[in-house]
């Protein structure tokens, strides 16, 4: 390099202007934060002043409190306050709330309970008695309790005479600690170390989110300021001592109540920006403490940064040097990159016909499985097709073998000349048909949604019908069917047809299960579970196999061809399911048998 000196230079000046915009940049940064945590704090101190500034306002108009003031030597009145305010400050969750007389003894408090109470306290030295005491406007104030030793806040306002609005009779006071306020301060989850903290007119501070902050005098005490804390005895006997602050000034370009300051504490410096803050009473000051150390990383990036663009340059610069050079260079290349150029766009239209095979062969194996899914779609069709037409063949072979009983007898009753038992079985047949018919539009649920949707169904009708086609069979003859039918209706939501046909499937089940028993019977019951109904089916049959769940299972069965073809049950528990029920079968723990147990919703599940 023929400049070194000149290039060195233009390094220093670069680095000297980075690193000084970067100065400029880190602490006008830092006093953003500390504007919006000076914002968020000096909203909590003003929420919380608004929050019982009308508070106070409102239990000082509070008529036995006044009482309690014009006569104070009642003690009924006094206990009657005491309760009172015992109240209030449960109420608005303060510390205390008490009542001064116009001297400022305190006559009632909500602590009356309490060794330590205020009762018999004169606060007539507190500034928050004189200001509320001389005008007809609430008053607040910061102070340590002389009997607690707590911090808090007081707010307080005069209360007037009964008669005269203008004419002060004593002061409430209500105490609110600063514990919750305090708790509320967190600090920034940020590079920077954040201190907050609010001082009196004379630089204490009494509010801080470091404990070894408080009581601290952040402004040299002057002797009339001492006096005034110790007249007010706003601190009691606490020792106010200095912060050992170095102030530096404000930092260019930062505003006016903006300063850097370095806090001395236990041998260790740390470097602030203190930002300061008037509060709505006009005395206290919020101070925000940033710590500055992102300024230092600032001013380093901005170097960095600084840096590297005067690389780039020079760099640049390098590069339109050597172009020309490169040019002759690229010159002789070029042959050699057209060659391999060639070379490659070869390999690249060969990849591109293989690529293209991959997706044909891709396209084509996608269409023999959509195709295969088509079948076998279709074939999951013709079965369950079958399926249905197998139960509806067992479904439909009751109410025929029902209708064939009708008919047997309507002969031998018109042999005899028994017109109207004639006319009565030609009734039932009649009404067997329609059964059959709506039977037949019952079995398309299982195909397509049923054209009636579920509604409220009383359970006694279908049971009622189940057993007309039951009873009308020969095979029941001879059988015990005890049928508990309540006296009232019992509402299910369901429907009726295919309730009735579940029925039928269970009550024709029992009555050939105790076929061989030597004293058949089937009993049916119901009963009322919450908000389910349960009706049980039993009988003293021969009981289920070992695995009651397998005869739920389409086309199982331990009957013979000609008693069906194993479809009543799976159909049954098909219907319940479809109207939200359930339908359980298992062997009787009492005696020999079975018994299923059907349970029904007493109204939708979606309603």
């Amino acid at each position: 390099m023929k400049h070194p000196f000149w290039i060195a230079l233009c390094f220093s000046l670069a680095g000297l202007a980075a690193w000084q915009t970067g100065t400029l940049f880190g602490y006008r940064q830092v006093e953003r934060e500390s504007q919006d945590e000076s914002f968020r704090y000096s909203q909590l101190i003003s929420n919380e002043i608004k929050r019982y500034e009308p508070i106070v306002t409102l239990a000082a108009q509070h008529p036995q409190l006044r009482q309690a003031l014009t006569s104070p030597e009642n003690p009924a009145l006094i206990d009657t306050a005491n309760q009172i305010m015992q109240l209030m400050a449960d109420i608005v969750a303060s510390s205390d709330v008490y009542l001064m007389d116009h001297q400022g003894l305190t006559i009632a408090a909500s602590n009356y309970q309490q060794s330590a109470n205020f009762i018999g306290q004169n606060f007539s030295f507190r500034p928050y008695f004189q200001n509320a005491f001389k005008s007809n406007t609430p008053a607040f104030y910061f102070a340590l309790g002389t009997t607690s030793d707590m911090r808090g806040l007081y707010f307080a306002h005069a209360v007037m005479a009964p008669d005269d609005s203008t004419r002060p009779i004593g002061v409430i006071a209500m105490k609110i600690q600063v514990a919750e306020l305090e708790a509320q301060w967190r600090r920034p989850t940020s590079f920077n170390q954040a201190e907050m903290l609010i001082t009196d007119a004379q630089g204490i501070s009494f509010l801080a989110s470091r404990p070894n902050w408080l009581y601290r005098a952040f402004e040299p005490l002057t002797d009339e300021g001492q006096a005034v804390l110790q007249s007010e005895q706003r601190y009691a006997a606490q020792q106010l001592r200095p912060m050992n602050i170095t102030r530096l000034g404000t930092p260019l370009g930062a505003s006016a109540n903006v300063e850097r300051v370095v806090i001395e504490e236990q041998g260790e410096h740390q470097d602030y920006l203190s930002l300061q803050t008037p509060l709505p009473n006009g005395d206290w000051t919020l101070r925000v403490l940033i710590g500055t150390r992102s300024v230092f990383w600032t001013q380093v990036r901005f170097l960095i940064t600084g840096l590297i663009l005067l690389s780039g340059l020079i760099l640049a610069w390098l590069y339109l040097r050597e172009r020309q050079r490169r040019e002759a260079e690229l010159a002789q290349r070029s042959e050699q990159l057209e060659r391999s150029v060639k070379e490659r766009t070869a390999d690249l239209k060969a990849s591109n016909q293989q690529l293209l095979d991959e997706i044909r062969e891709r396209e084509r194996a996608e269409n023999e499985l959509k195709e295969t899914q088509r079948e076998l779609i279709q074939a999951a069709k013709l079965a369950v097709l079958g399926q249905m037409s197998a139960g509806l063949n067992h479904e439909m072979n009751q109410p025929l073998t029902a209708i064939q009983a009708y008919a047997r007898n309507s002969q031998r009753f018109l042999q005899r000349g028994e017109q109207d038992v004639v006319d009565a079985n030609l009734g039932e047949i009649v009404s067997l048909c329609d059964k059959m018919a709506e039977l037949t539009r019952q079995f398309k649920v299982f195909a397509r949604k049923s054209e009636g949707l579920p509604s409220q169904v009383d359970l006694r009708l279908p049971i009622d019908a189940a057993l007309k086609i039951i009873r009308a069979q020969d095979s029941s003859n001879g059988i015990l069917i005890e049928w508990q039918r309540p006296a009232t209706a019992v509402m299910v939501h369901g429907d009726l047809i295919r309730i009735e046909q579940v029925m039928v499937n269970l009550i024709a089940n029992a009555v050939q299960a105790v076929e061989r028993s030597t004293a058949p019977e089937i009993h049916i019951q119901l009963k009322v579970q919450g908000q389910q109904i349960e009706c049980l089916v039993r009988d003293n049959g021969s009981g289920l196999p070992a695995n009651t769940e397998q005869i739920f299972e389409p086309f199982f069965t331990t009957k013979s061809m000609k008693q069906g073809l194993g479809l009543g049950l799976s159909i049954s528990r098909q219907i319940m399911d479809a109207l939200g029920g359930r339908l359980v079968g298992q062997n009787r723990p009492d005696t020999q048998g079975a018994e299923f147990i059907l349970t029904f919703q007493t109204r939708s599940k979606t309603d």
